[in-house]
């Protein structure tokens, strides 16, 4: 439905003004309106059809992507250089002097041409593909969409950055990867660490059982990460999906406090022991 009311509303104004043009009187600059609104009726149809595929490559999502954004460009073109005929201005004259001035043009426009050939080469080079899981200067998520200047990418609280291809720089791709969760359970100086540790295979494979949806395999007890203050911190890690990073981190603290407690084991609180003599 969002593409389908530009699309009428451009086939709507090109009958308008083909109808005043036929009808009442023919001037060039209702002619270029005309021409304007077929252009873009044409433009938006594309796009339109090409939003029909969906294919599971990301490959070819990221291709579809560029040339749905390449429509812009080329309508904004044609209509430009059809225009400027129409009314009767010598665009061949212009494009024959347009070197000089393209010239000058092209030190103001470095960034603008460096995103544009930026774009083009992102389908040759494949670094990175509409749906995969990148992070760029610290921040991360899904790339949603890749145009010919610009790419977007939405992090977990659904907050899009717009970013310029000519700064994908340093980009880490973690799509393909195999990611591990990380928890931290710290529990009091006087549990019997050998007796925990002996239960905490079952517990592991317990919760495992409940989540695999989130989990690719069990968790996995690596040992004491840390003698603080009041507590000794055990560390676990679990393999998830790269998509399922922070979900499977909250899952897993969950459970484990939740196992912890019905081992027997209650998470410390921070204390202060006062020796007087």
């Amino acid at each position: 439905m969002k593409n389908v009311k530009p699309l009428l509303t451009y086939l709507v104004a090109f009958v308008v003004f083909a109808l005043v043009d036929r009808f009442l009187f023919a001037h060039p600059v209702i002619q270029a309106l005309a021409m304007a609104a077929m252009v873009l009726f044409a433009a938006q149809l594309l796009r339109m059809l090409l939003g029909l595929f969906k294919p599971k490559e990301r490959q070819a999502m990221t291709l579809i992507s560029l040339l749905s954004s390449l429509l812009h460009y080329v309508a904004a073109l044609v209509i430009l250089c059809w225009g400027l005929s129409i009314l009767g201005v010598n665009v061949n004259a212009i494009v024959a002097s347009v070197g000089v001035v393209a010239l000058i043009v092209g030190f103001g426009a470095e960034s603008l041409v460096a995103d544009v050939v930026t774009g083009i080469f992102l389908i040759f080079e494949n670094q990175y593909n509409v749906g995969d899981i990148v992070e760029v200067n610290g921040f991360r998520g899904v790339v949603k969409d890749i145009g010919i200047r610009t790419t977007s990418i939405m992090d977990t609280g659904e907050n899009i950055k717009i970013i310029n291809n000519s700064e994908m720089k340093n980009i880490l791709n973690r799509s393909d990867n195999v990611s591990r969760a990380v928890s931290d359970i710290a529990i009091p100086y006087e549990t019997d660490l050998e007796a925990l540790e002996e239960k905490l295979p079952q517990l592991m494979d317990d919760i495992l059982e409940r989540r695999k949806d989130v989990m690719l395999s069990a968790p996995r007890y690596l040992g004491v990460q840390q003698l603080a203050e009041s507590s000794v911190v055990l560390r676990f890690v679990v393999e998830v999906a790269e998509k399922d990073i922070y979900s499977g981190a909250r899952t897993l603290n969950r459970d484990l406090w939740l196992g912890f407690r019905k081992l027997g084991v209650e998470c410390p609180f921070p204390q202060v022991d006062v020796h007087s003599k």
